[in-house]
């Protein structure tokens, strides 16, 4: 039998490249489609040379047409970080739609299983804890968030509406934070912002009182659930992160302790509809096929400090 052709929409960020070595090292042939607006070349160098990985340019956006069989399509195109979807307001809510509705063609047209990257932003600032797949959320959708988390919900439902309409083997997975090796220093998220003031002894930045909760994940843990995802037949949206909650305070603790040194801390006001806790529920990943996150904290933020600290030589 042919090997497997996967496509990987956003293949060349920080999820979709980790998600493109995972498919080329089980044998498959990856298409990668990044417009490389959030995306880094850098992360998918080591592939070009592979004869089973393909890189395309190209904004998923805009219509493609992709020849040959594809089997699977990943849906991971998207800025996801607050300071990205902020300055990108539009072209999120366009790839939320538009490219949404682009990639499920393609799907429809080869016949291959969808995957679709959501998030768990979709349940917004939360008034369920922890977060359950049955919850519909808490979202402004006026707010200068809702550009990316109304993208999102948009994404689901026209992904459920292929499904109904077109009988196309579609499936969903919301995204909790994540991190790890490859994401970009300064793209806002807690973890690389802390990593980066640490690195450069500048004062850990806490919003608000630092009590609001998160979930971190680390990448290999996550891109784990979503390839076991993919192969399933689940088609109801499944939450996927790790259950273990810290409050930012915490997290800015063991960031110090891992750079060895004493940070001053600056307050700043908490932004906007930002969630004061988030904590998926995984009961319905386990329940499927035994999914759950074996890397602790502590040991994911050492790996992907140590990434960093490689990465800030290295320039």
């Amino acid at each position: 039998m042919s090997a497997r052709t996967v496509l990987i929409t956003g293949g060349a960020g920080f999820i979709g490249s980790h998600l493109c070595d995972r498919f080329i090292k089980d044998g498959c042939r990856v298409l990668c489609l990044d417009n490389l607006v959030t995306g880094d070349k850098r992360n998918i160098q080591h592939l070009l040379g592979n004869f089973r990985f393909k890189f395309i340019h190209h904004d998923i956006s805009k219509k493609i047409i992709v020849k040959g069989p594809i089997h699977f399509v990943l849906h991971f195109a998207s800025p996801a970080s607050p300071i990205d979807y902020m300055e990108l307001s539009i072209q999120t809510l366009k790839v939320g739609a538009l490219g949404t509705h682009n990639a499920l063609g393609i799907a429809k047209a080869k016949k291959a299983r969808f995957l679709l990257a959501s998030t768990s932003e979709v349940y917004g600032d939360p008034l369920v804890h922890p977060q359950t797949e049955d919850y519909w959320g808490h979202v402004n959708p006026i707010g200068p968030r809702s550009v990316y988390d109304e993208a999102k919900r948009f994404a689901e439902a026209i992904t459920m509406a292929y499904r109904r309409v077109h009988k196309v083997n579609t499936s969903i997975i919301r995204i909790f934070n994540t991190y790890g090796p490859r994401m970009r220093m300064r793209d806002g998220r807690v973890v690389p912002n802390f990593i980066y003031q640490a690195l450069y002894k500048k004062p850990l930045t806490i919003y608000g009182t630092g009590h609001q909760t998160r979930s971190f994940c680390y990448v290999d843990d996550l891109v784990d659930g979503i390839v076991r995802l993919a192969r399933s037949k689940v088609s109801m949206p499944m939450n996927m992160g790790n259950p273990n909650e810290f409050t930012i305070l915490e997290l800015a603790n063991m960031i110090e302790d891992i750079s060895g040194q004493k940070l001053k801390r600056i307050k700043k006001p908490l932004p906007q509809d930002d969630p004061k806790q988030r904590r998926p529920d995984i009961s319905f990943a386990k329940k499927e096929f035994g999914w759950t996150p074996k890397v602790q904290l502590k040991e994911g933020l050492g790996r992907t400090f140590a990434w960093f600290q490689q990465q800030r030589q290295e320039k």
